[in-house]
């Protein structure tokens, strides 16, 4: 959901479109509402038109996703919240998880059917975002690595909308084939390099963000921090023995120290145009850019 890659320094920023602006700037606020005027601002960095701004808010409106006051100040409605908790849990990923003893956890799917499509993209969003795969045909499995366990899990996917009739249960001891068949489900190489491109992209980033005129370092800093962001949300949070961690670990570190200079880079700029005060991160929990991906409320 992107437009007009650039490319600078072999960093390469992808303009928001307007709907994932809106998004991801009303999502750091925790609750409190933005004035239009903050948001048409922001999007003028971007050399995105007011009326693409006030359009995507009435769509969104529309879906119940943002809410507007009486003042005409916007921010997430109720139907966001399940999404921004899951996103904005990417600071502290290394206590969502526990040592894994080799059991899964598994999600029957078979005779909830597909005929409603909006149901069905929730439960495979649920499902995708929750890091289980296919082991079979409508049987899903993650490693119950999670904290909290299964019950954890359970609350979690009916909060990001698998239907409650699903069938969610432990599943222990596969056999030899089958236990070598669900740990390769997972592309590890693909998530190790996710890991380390990222990391070396805001590292790269971070060190000529000073150098940069201020608009320029606005516009890098949210685009990165908010992609480097989105791979964490999507992150499986595999266990040790499926994929090495340390590379995980240090993009989530590396990201906590980009998003302080991210959000440096705003706050005067949305203060100026009246958004509310910037939480420090020391106070939250949540990062600067978090919330919007393809199909997250659909």
């Amino acid at each position: 959901m992107t437009e007009n890659v650039t490319q600078r320094n072999k960093i390469v920023v992808r303009k928001p479109i307007p709907k994932t602006l809106i998004l991801d700037l009303l999502s750091k606020l925790r609750g409190h509402a933005m004035p239009v005027r903050a948001l048409v601002a922001a999007a003028a960095v971007f050399g995105l038109r007011p009326e693409s701004v006030r359009v995507a808010l009435v769509r969104l409106g529309e879906r119940g996703i943002v809410t507007r006051d009486e003042r005409g100040w916007y921010r997430l409605a109720a139907a966001a919240d399940a999404v921004q908790e899951h996103v904005v849990g990417w600071r502290k990923l290394d206590e969502r998880v526990t040592p894994w003893r080799g059991n899964w956890v598994a999600v029957h799917t078979g005779h909830l059917g597909r005929s409603e499509r909006k149901s069905t993209r929730r439960r495979e969003r649920a499902l995708h975002w929750m890091g289980f795969r296919a082991l079979a045909t409508h049987l899903y499995i993650r490693p119950d690595n999670l904290r909290g366990g299964i019950d954890s899990v359970r609350a979690q996917l009916l909060r990001l909308g698998l239907e409650a009739r699903a069938l969610i249960f432990a599943l222990t001891e596969l056999d030899t084939a089958a236990d070598a068949r669900a740990r390769r489900l997972w592309d590890t190489a693909a998530l190790r390099r996710t890991y380390r491109e990222a990391a070396a992209a805001l590292t790269s980033s971070a060190a000529r963000l000073d150098s940069l005129p201020t608009e320029q370092a606005m516009m890098e800093s949210f685009v990165l921090g908010g992609e480097a962001i989105r791979h964490l949300a999507h992150d499986p949070l595999l266990p040790e023995s499926i994929v090495p961690t340390a590379e995980r670990n240090l993009l989530v570190a590396t990201l906590r120290d980009y998003d302080r200079q991210g959000r440096t880079r705003w706050r005067t700029f949305l203060e100026s145009h009246g958004a509310p005060e910037l939480r420090a991160p020391r106070t939250s929990p949540t990062g600067m850019w978090p919330l919007s991906m393809p199909g997250e409320f659909t």
